[in-house]
């Protein structure tokens, strides 16, 4: 056989061109398919994809705004933020959350309550991506070791972040409340894209009431990260508003002075400026601090705090409602004057008690022997309660309601106080519908003098005292004094609603002025101890509120009662009494009688806030450069 019989060149030549063609028929397919797709991703899908791959990169944070600051009426700072580094993670950005946590506490000393509370929140809903805080107010130990093992842990983080801290703490505590960790109640009712960022929130106070004000607004950032989520670059920043910075009347002066005249007792003291309105001195006794609440309490923090028998977490000045006994007769009397239940002549005949009918019931006296025929001015300065019993039961119940109530009784008559009380301001059908019984003559008689079912705050009681100070002109009370920049304080604050309380004789007022002059200048005035020396008139009225009841012939015997039972002593009044610069009502609770335990209180505060600050304020400032070397 012949070679060339054997091998088709020609044809191995044709089948290989074919072969050949085809692959390059297909590496062109699937060129042209390459570049298709790179078309499509590069150019037609070219901004999805940049956004999915920002996304991985470039992250959008929050910024929270700094809380603005808060000042006294003399730009003394009372709330400040201060930094803090906290211990964060971000549980998306964690592989196993058991794990970390456990190795977390080799490394720090993160104490259980943290945990819980880490895991609580860990559960609660929440923003994707958010930082949940683990532990708070690392030192400097403890801010190294992590800066060491920090490789280990994906998205745990130590941040720094400004927290609020009170450096006058339990003096301003009940005044100014405190804010805390935004809660999951809180969580749903605030905007959250303003608050993004934020973890503290108003909790009571001014700190609630101005939220809006002193919290701010969100700043944002974008940012470059690695793929361990840590940031290497600030691509972009829009800067937060800082909240505003608001100045109080408060006078941490007046205020730290009310502490002090309170030391070793229980009550509340309240100081207005009757022209303004102004709260200057906001003191429940005793106080707590604040600051142990912002970052959350410890258990054994609460408990030493909520079990206390002192209640220290209890604001007397707002929410104490007490019985006001004879420091309301100062506007039982204007209610008498007025209503025409009597008059500047009247007398009536004191045979120490009074009785409704022959042969009834005695209201006795606290001046068991009687006083003889007394007249309003009198039976003010004595503190005399038969003249009041009668003169309550000729007006009756609805009399005297109408009044109180005109006087702020019965309701929150203050502007920006948060969580004050009501108190209780009885009435007939009050009592019909709580208890099922009618009015009697018998609690009109008690209504007159403060006693009964009539309760008093110490906030109403000094309200109602700078409404006698202003002669019927209504300043409604308020922390607020000014703002820190360009928005008028009006912006912030509620409107008024009360109007002036006339009388049909203007000079009723200045009659009862001087019933209340006579209590603390009178020869025979409860309050005249107090009173004694002064440069300056003041006017007041002193009180005892029974904490338990006593039988028709029983006496009080302080010694025999247990601390905890004895009288509350109560006192209001103002000073100057022709131009009224400080209202005032001070209780100390089981403190006995006001004319011994809460007058001379009052007289204080009206020396510190009359003569003592203003002659500090008057002496020259040497600069540092230019100094060489039985009442009822």
């Amino acid at each position: 056989m012949v070679w060339g019989e054997l091998k088709n060149t020609a044809a191995e030549r044709r089948l290989f061109q074919r072969r050949a063609m085809v692959m390059l028929v297909f590496v062109l397919v699937l060129m042209t398919g390459l570049l298709a797709r790179m078309y499509q991703l590069q150019i037609v899908e070219h901004e999805i994809y940049t956004t999915l791959s920002d996304k991985n990169r470039v992250q959008v944070q929050s910024v929270p705004p700094p809380r603005g600051l808060v000042y006294d009426r003399n730009n003394i700072l009372l709330a400040e933020n201060r930094p803090v580094f906290s211990l964060t993670v971000v549980p998306e950005r964690v592989g196993d959350m058991d794990a970390t946590l456990a190795r977390l506490s080799d490394i720090l000393s993160i104490a259980d309550e943290d945990l819980e509370r880490f895991e609580r929140r860990l559960r609660e809903p929440r923003r994707p991506f958010q930082a949940i805080p683990l532990s708070y107010d690392l030192d400097e130990a403890e801010i190294a070791r992590m800066a060491v093992h920090r490789h280990q842990f994906p998205g745990v983080e130590v941040e720094a972040e400004l927290v609020r801290y009170y450096p006058h703490s339990e003096l301003t505590a009940h005044a100014l409340g405190f804010v805390g960790r935004i809660n999951r109640d809180e969580l749903q009712r605030i905007d959250p894209v303003n608050y993004a960022g934020t973890n503290y929130i108003g909790k009571s106070g001014i700190e609630r009431f101005y939220e809006e004000a002193l919290h701010g607004q969100v700043g944002y950032q974008h940012v470059e990260t690695n793929a361990r989520g840590r940031i290497l670059r600030v691509l972009e920043r829009v800067n937060p508003v800082p909240g505003e910075d608001l100045q109080l009347h408060l006078d941490l002066r007046l205020q730290r002075r009310a502490h002090e005249l309170m030391e070793g007792r229980r009550g509340a003291i309240i100081a207005i400026e009757p022209k303004t309105g102004g709260i200057l001195a906001l003191a429940s006794v005793p106080g707590f601090d604040a600051n142990k609440f912002v970052t959350g309490i410890s258990v054994d923090d609460y408990r030493e705090l909520s079990q206390s028998i002192d209640k220290p977490l209890f604001n007397r000045a707002l929410r104490g409602q007490y019985p006001p006994a004879s420091t309301i007769k100062p506007m039982m009397a204007v209610a008498a004057l007025d209503s025409g239940a009597t008059d500047k002549d009247r007398r009536i005949w004191d045979p120490g008690y009074f009785q409704l009918r022959e042969g009834g019931r005695r209201f006795r006296n606290w001046n068991r022997s009687g006083d003889g025929w007394v007249d309003l001015k009198y039976s003010m300065a004595r503190s005399n309660d038969v003249y009041f019993y009668e003169v309550g039961v000729d007006m009756g119940v609805d009399v005297m309601s109408s009044y109180l109530a005109r006087f702020g009784f019965g309701e929150d008559a203050t502007l920006d106080v948060s969580g004050a009380l009501t108190g209780l301001l009885p009435t007939a059908d009050w009592k019909r519908a709580v208890r099922n019984e009618p009015w009697y003559p018998g609690d009109s008689v008690n209504m007159s003098i403060g006693q009964g079912f009539l309760l008093a705050t110490p906030m109403q009681l000094a309200t109602a005292t700078a409404l006698i100070a202003n002669r019927g002109a209504w300043v409604e009370p308020r922390l607020l004094k000014d703002v820190h920049g360009d928005s008028p304080v009006e912006e912030f604050l509620p409107e008024q609603t009360h109007e002036q309380l006339e009388l049909k004789d203007p000079d009723d007022w200045e009659y009862v002025v001087d019933t209340m002059e006579e209590v603390m200048h009178g020869a025979r005035g409860t309050g005249r101890s107090a009173g004694r020396g002064a440069s300056y008139r003041m006017a007041g009225k002193t009180g005892t509120a029974q904490v338990f009841s006593l039988g028709q012939d029983e006496e009080y015997d302080e010694e025999q009662i247990k601390e905890r039972l004895r009288d509350h002593a109560l006192f209001v009044g103002f000073a100057p009494a022709d131009d009224p610069k400080i209202a005032v009502a001070v209780i100390v609770e089981n403190g006995g009688s006001g004319s011994g335990a809460a007058a001379p209180v009052a007289r204080a505060l009206f020396d510190a806030w009359l003569e003592e600050f203003p002659a500090e304020q008057a002496e020259p400032v040497i600069s540092d450069s230019s100094a060489a070397g039985g009442d009822n």
